[in-house]
């Protein structure tokens, strides 16, 4: 169709002559213009100024092999693709705005889609009423005053009227209908909005129903704590605990199965809060400043006090039941690293109890130079403290994750959440050196995250590995911010095993793995369930245990590992990347992303279009921070990244501040 080019004169049967990215195409005007509010319409009405090379003809700056079947179309009306892809085809036929093409590729694309979602999706919970805002100053959460129980460190033990933290708005603004957090427990899971939470329960005969639901608090929840099985409560074992932080204050609810739900207290750790979690019956808040607040749900008292968790060179209890003796935690140090190497991972595996040996102890941790360590402690060597077992230095960075499985070792290093990993071998259950541990695979799970992000991005989008220690684990991959796609691999190899994509194309806002037992009839198992909170507040459920089997059959060929170069270029289309000082790739906002809710295949310049009616919060794109950091060395690395920054640097550089993950 390359043709000379003329110039353009008036009349309906006139030859238009155009020059499509250096390619020349003729054609006429009534071909053109048939289609009214088109691209070429408003062009050759004079709406849009023309631009004309030195031939005369108009130039359009698009791409020519997709524009050929799009002015075959506008000739025949029939559809020839000539070898382009679909979706490249429906984003140039909106950009001319070619309304009777686009409908017949977005049906088309439609033939394999459903808003019901694939075999894997299992369930849809749709997002709940926001709890009404208190008018008093003083909400529900804040609680009443009443006698303060002095801990070890007085002021900051238990206080019911406790000064809860006031909102901030120097820091992001997060969308109060967006879930930011899920964790689970049993049969329960829990969801953290911005300012209220909401308990789930699962039941064979009437599946997922809500059961309890918090008043509005006036604070932004950055960590979430459940607890379904409180052993030696108030209530028997029908007692379920919710925890939920912000800053340096915790707020713990007791729920009975009925739903209802009574607020136990407000404390203080006096520091900010980094991990929430529960240990049997005690709910435990830690600090990267070595603060450790335990409250025991038997004894109703809440302490504060120093520990060696999260400091240097040393590894602690903080994985088995916490001891208290006079009113005072006690913490043993039990290993020092013979290398001075800051700890910032640290992963326990309790060997089964045989009546030859008992309980072994394997601990592995990784430090701050990339080294990876296994100590083991015997049953009869108590007294004489952990051995050390096994050195791999195969990282560069601070290993960030560590995971000891029955068959796996696996280690995670800030350079891009690179992961290795080794076969473990083991006689009757220990770990053993003979043949000892080989390396098995070497991978990285790429993941995004905003610059300015909330306190609770990191607790929410947790990549894993998740699964028990005798089974396969998994990582979930989430490669930008926005997004609706999510790829799961397994933790041993770095294989992927599925892919989900949310039914209704909103962008996921968090995610948890969690096994639970639906069905109590003899012989069942339980079932590995992936959760996906969204930004419009609703939570989808996937079937993980279908999908593990189905790749352990070979029903499927599955794809190898993480996003292919071809599917990260589709991801990385919603943002643009830019070299920073800060860590690995640093990506800045397009300039055209303004709005972003729903996820859209079909974005053009770089933008995610407004489809979703519930808007989520704007946000800017940053450094990858693939391990957590405390909320005051965040800030600081931001402060610093952006005062410090010059042009001329455009090399990526890794920065690493040392962090403890629990294994």
């Amino acid at each position: 169709m390359a043709t000379n080019g003329n110039n353009l004169t008036p009349g309906m049967g006139e030859i238009i002559q155009l020059n499509v990215g250096g390619t020349r195409f003729s054609t006429s005007r009534q071909t053109l213009m048939w289609i009214p509010d088109s691209f070429f319409s408003s062009l050759l009405s004079g709406r849009i100024s023309t631009l004309r090379d030195e031939t005369g003809a108009i130039f359009i700056d698009r791409d020519p092999t997709a524009f050929a079947p799009i002015l075959n179309f506008l000739r025949t009306k029939e559809l020839d693709l000539r070898g382009v892809n679909i979706s490249v085809l429906r984003h140039e036929a909106e950009f001319y705005g070619i309304t009777p093409l686009v409908r017949r590729l977005l049906l088309c694309e439609e033939l394999d889609r459903s808003s019901c979602g694939s075999v894997l999706f299992h369930g849809y919970l749709p997002p709940p009423a926001i709890p009404a805002r208190k008018s008093s100053p003083a909400s529900a959460a804040s609680g009443s005053v009443s006698d303060e129980r002095p801990g070890p460190s007085g002021a900051e033990g238990f206080t019911r009227g406790v000064p809860l933290p006031h909102p901030s708005f120097s820091g992001p603004m997060v969308d109060p209908r967006k879930v930011l957090i899920i964790a689970g427990h049993h049969n329960w899971i829990v969801a953290a909005y911005a300012h209220f939470v909401i308990c789930y329960r699962i039941k064979e005969s009437s599946g997922w129903q809500q059961v309890f639901s918090s008043p509005y608090l006036d604070w932004t929840i950055e960590r979430i704590a459940l607890n379904a099985k409180v052993v030696g409560g108030p209530h028997g074992d029908k007692d379920k605990m919710v925890a939920a932080a912000s800053e340096s204050s915790i707020i713990l609810w007791s729920i009975q199965d009925g739903g209802s739900g009574n607020e136990i207290g407000v404390f203080s750790l006096g520091v900010p809060v980094d991990d929430l979690f529960f240990i049997g019956n005690q709910l435990v808040a830690t600090s990267h400043t070595g603060k450790v607040g335990v409250w025991n749900a038997v004894t109703q008292h809440w302490q504060v006090g120093d520990s060696y968790i999260n400091c240097t060179k040393r590894i602690d209890m903080q994985k088995f039941p916490l001891r208290m003796k006079d009113n005072d935690l006690l913490v043993t140090e039990l290993y020092h690293d013979p290398s001075n190497d800051a700890i910032t991972a640290l992963s326990v595996y309790l060997t089964p109890k045989t009546s030859v040996s008992g309980n072994w102890i394997e601990i592995a941790y990784g430090t701050s130079s990339g080294a990876v360590r296994v100590i083991v402690q015997h049953p009869e060597t108590v007294g004489s403290g952990p051995q050390l077992f096994q050195t791999f230095t195969v990282h560069r960075s601070p290993v960030t994750k560590i995971m000891l499985s029955e068959k796996h070792l696996v280690s995670v290093c800030a350079d891009n959440n690179h992961v290795r990993t080794w076969t473990v071998t083991r006689f009757r259950g220990m770990i053993s050196t003979q043949p000892g541990s080989t390396p098995l695979a070497s991978f990285k799970i790429l993941s995004l995250e905003e610059t300015e992000s909330h306190g609770s991005y990191c607790s929410g989008n947790d990549i894993g590995p998740f699964g028990e220690r005798d089974d396969q684990q998994v990582f979930i991959q989430k490669v930008i911010p926005i997004t609706n796609k999510l790829f799961v691999r397994l933790s041993s190899t770095g294989k992927r095993i599925c892919e989900v994509q949310s039914v209704d194309g909103t962008t996921i806002s968090c995610f948890m793995v969690r096994e639970c037992e639906g069905s109590s009839r003899m012989g069942s198992r339980p079932r590995r369930y992936l959760f996906t909170g969204h930004g419009n507040g609703s939570i989808q459920m996937w079937d993980l245990t279908t999908a593990m089997d189905t790749a352990n059959k070979g029903e499927e060929r599955k794809k190898d590992g993480g996003p292919t170069e071809e599917e990260l270029l589709q991801l990385l289309d919603q943002c643009d990347l830019s070299t920073s000082r800060c860590a690995t790739p640093n990506i800045s906002p397009a300039p055209s992303v303004l709005h972003h809710t729903r996820f859209r295949e079909s974005c053009s310049s770089l933008q995610l279009q407004v489809q979703e009616p519930i808007p989520e919060s704007q946000a800017t794109y940053g450094a990858v921070r693939p391990y957590r950091e405390s909320p005051l060395l965040a800030r600081a690395r931001r402060t610093e990244s952006f005062h410090s920054y010059r042009p001329e640097m455009n090399k990526t550089k890794t920065t690493s501040i040392p962090r403890h993950h629990k294994g």
